[in-house]
């Protein structure tokens, strides 16, 4: 186990930056996931910790060493590539083994340590086949198995799991995070699948275009998104979020006229500022259409999710999704209502995206800008 320290890091391709000074403090036994979009920057970042790419400026340290300047195998790391990276000329043993091989183990005691791993990631029975011969799991398994069998203080995963199928993907990250836990070894996942990422992280770091936008634990992340960017990003479905302005009264006013209530200690603060209104679907709920204060739309669609649902509303080309448990009666046009609790209501910059207002944690109203 060893703490990760990353200090003003940048990398720049050229003129282009593309990551832009992050700055995180990774504990000892911590397992982080790296979340965001395509071209975020996180798999740049997690190879700077590698050693795979240069550091434009900054600094990162290992166990309290600053690696800046070490080869990716003096680092202390092991990396599960999403492409696994296996030599098909090779047996799943000799995979497994190889590192050890070429530095120096004799065959019994790698013989002995190839076993343990292949028993903890149950590959015991296919030691001597080649990759081939394996299904995509298989195949990500003596990967992991390969990483595992050098000891490493710090695993670090880039998307290895986006080759697989659903039902693959979600036995992978329980069998992760299960080995996780055997090991305790310091983790750093990236992913742009959110639920990859709440399934996993003790804690998320969000980014987006080469900054980090928040870090938190998978609740903070879902339930008080630090900016709209999260807000919207995080979650299925992504929070709801209608753009307007607030007036001298306090009202939330959008979409030439339409208005919302906001509890009057948050809206008389932002009196006059533009600002975004988000509210989670499960925060929402169908009411009448001539009810007092509903908001008035058309059904869209209902998707359909086993044991709740989710009903896809449209405001005149504005989404909106409401979450439910309860069976419902609608179809394609229907004119409905939807009540928001005023409790769960977010706000943030129309200008900058930060944060203005979230739902207190402790029931009271708190503004941080």
């Amino acid at each position: 186990m060893a703490p990760i320290s990353i200090r003003g890091v940048k990398k720049n391709y050229g003129k282009n930056a593309v990551v832009h000074g992050v700055d995180l403090e990774i504990q000892s036994g911590e397992f982080i996931v790296i979340l965001g979009p395509s071209g975020c920057g996180k798999s740049t970042l997690l190879r700077m910790v590698a050693g795979l790419e240069e550091i434009t400026g900054g600094e990162i340290a290992i166990d309290g060493r600053v690696v800046n300047q070490l080869e990716p195998r003096e680092r202390g790391c092991a990396m599960v590539f999403q492409n696994y990276a296996l030599y098909p000329h090779m047996s799943v043993a000799e995979n497994i083994g190889y590192a050890l091989k070429v530095s120096g183990v004799p065959k019994p005691e790698r013989d002995r340590r190839i076993a343990e791993v292949a028993k903890a990631l149950s590959l015991e029975p296919f030691l001597e086949r080649r990759p081939a011969a394996l299904s995509g799991g298989q195949r990500q398994r003596v990967a992991m198995g390969r990483a595992m069998i050098r000891e490493p203080k710090v695993f670090l995963f880039d998307e290895p799991l986006s080759n697989l199928d659903a039902k693959l993907r979600i036995a992978m990250r329980a069998e992760i995070r299960r080995l996780h836990r055997r090991l305790g070894a310091t983790s750093i996942f990236v992913t742009h699948d959110q639920n990859e990422a709440m399934t996993l992280a003790d804690r998320i770091i969000v980014m987006n275009s080469g900054y980090v936008e928040q870090v938190g634990t998978p609740e903070e992340v879902y339930h008080y998104p630090a900016s709209r960017f999260v807000a919207g990003f995080v979650g299925t479905p992504a929070m709801n979020l209608l753009e307007g302005r607030v007036n001298e009264n306090g009202v939330f006013i959008y979409d030439e006229g339409r208005m919302v209530a906001l509890p009057t200690e948050r809206g008389k603060q932002l009196a006059g500022q533009r600002v975004v209104l988000g509210v989670r679907a499960e925060a929402a709920r169908l009411v009448s259409a001539d009810a007092p204060g509903a908001l008035v739309a058309t059904a869209d669609f209902i998707e359909e999710l086993g044991a709740s649902r989710v009903v896809h509303a449209d405001f005149d080309g504005l989404p909106f999704a409401v979450a439910m448990t309860g069976s419902v009666s609608l179809k394609t046009g229907d004119r409905i209502g939807i009540a928001i609790d005023q409790d769960s209501i977010h706000l943030y910059s129309a200008d900058t995206g930060a944060v203005l207002v979230a739902p207190a944690r402790t029931g009271a109203a708190t503004v941080d800008a």
